[in-house]
């Protein structure tokens, strides 16, 4: 074979070679484009259903509903709940205005208190979407104290800062016009020193009934305060009251202590109706609604049993896909009369 022929047979063989390999490049790239492609895709519909929810301290309940409300709404398949480990259910409120990642947070009622000269507007800025469970308030006191007057300038313990009792506490002290040398130490610590006549008070601020009152053994004279819900109370606050069946051993059978609870919210971001955020809650909270009784079913926390969707919230306005999710409800059970 001449040499111009078998030049041009290599020629010939190098560019069949070089479009073959182009063609092999060419398809690697677009398999690459369509590989990034799909998971720019996946990433950008698992953060648009990602929903994060600021819970509480870890020792805490909210975080433990934060876990169960979770587990009933991360299978629908386009959520994903997020509980979120915080300080605890006033540091939420703050995280609910402020923090990246936060579309619901678990909050007390009292706890828009503290940012009313922070933030005017709180209680419009912040709605709630469910009650979720009372706390209620324990005034708990060494035999020598008869009422709350006798509290004045005495040692009270209000549990470590963080907790409901450490802010709730206080403020509650305040409005009744007490005031007492506050303790923040751990509750089963101030509880012997109580026990030695250190402490004369300890305030618990948590769901009856409270372990530490059913199995401690208390003497005669150890007793809860009653506290009279009035105008003072209003505003953030329920009525409550514990009884024998709850503290057998410190309360009579025929005994009613007074008291009042400190509402535990599910709350949000008033946000704007434009707003993805506000479409990715409102398909959280027509989700939850949704499934309300498979959290009411046994292998979840026994207190979802009282939680009524209808339930308002003192102080704070409703998320409105929450109150249109109980209007259509409504409509629908009228409908079937």
């Amino acid at each position: 074979m001449p040499i111009f022929a078998r030049l041009f047979a290599l020629l010939l063989a190098f560019f069949v070679l070089s479009e073959a390999s182009a063609q092999r490049l060419r398809r690697a790239h677009d398999n690459d484009q369509q590989s990034i492609a799909a998971e720019r895709d996946l990433r950008d519909r698992t953060n648009s259903g990602a929903v994060g929810l600021a819970a509480g301290l870890l020792e805490g309940a909210p975080i433990h509903f934060a876990t169960e409300i979770s587990r009933v709404v991360n299978d629908n398949g386009d959520l994903t709940v997020l509980p979120i480990v915080t300080r605890g259910p006033t540091e939420n409120v703050n995280d609910l205005l402020y923090l990246k990642g936060v579309d619901v947070a678990i909050i007390n009622s009292d706890s828009l208190e503290e940012y009313k000269s922070q933030v005017p507007q709180i209680q419009q800025k912040i709605v709630s979407i469910l009650s979720l469970f009372p706390s209620e308030l324990h005034i708990f006191v060494r035999p020598e104290i008869k009422s709350l007057p006798d509290l004045a300038g005495k040692k009270a313990n209000f549990n470590t800062p963080g907790t409901a009792a450490a802010y709730s506490g206080p403020l509650i002290f305040s409005r009744l016009g007490i005031d007492v040398e506050k303790m923040f130490i751990p509750h089963p610590v101030a509880l012997e020193q109580m026990r030695r006549g250190e402490i004369a008070a300890v305030i618990f601020i948590t769901s009856k009934p409270v372990d530490a009152f059913i199995k401690g053994k208390w003497e005669g004279g150890y007793k809860f305060l009653p506290v009279q819900y009035d105008k003072r109370f209003e505003d953030y606050y329920l009525s409550a009251s514990l009884d024998s069946s709850d503290y057998p051993n410190l309360i009579g059978k025929d005994q009613r202590i007074e008291t009042i609870s400190v509402p535990t919210i599910l709350a949000t971001f008033n946000w704007s109706q434009d707003s993805p955020r506000y479409r990715r809650t409102a398909k959280f909270v027509d989700t939850l609604f949704s499934r309300i009784s498979r959290l009411q079913a046994p292998g979840f926390n026994p207190k979802w049993k009282n939680v009524e969707l209808t339930a308002r919230a003192p102080g704070l306005q409703r998320f409105a896909p929450a109150q249109d999710w109980l209007d259509r409800s409504a409509a629908t059970q009228s409908s079937r009369q």
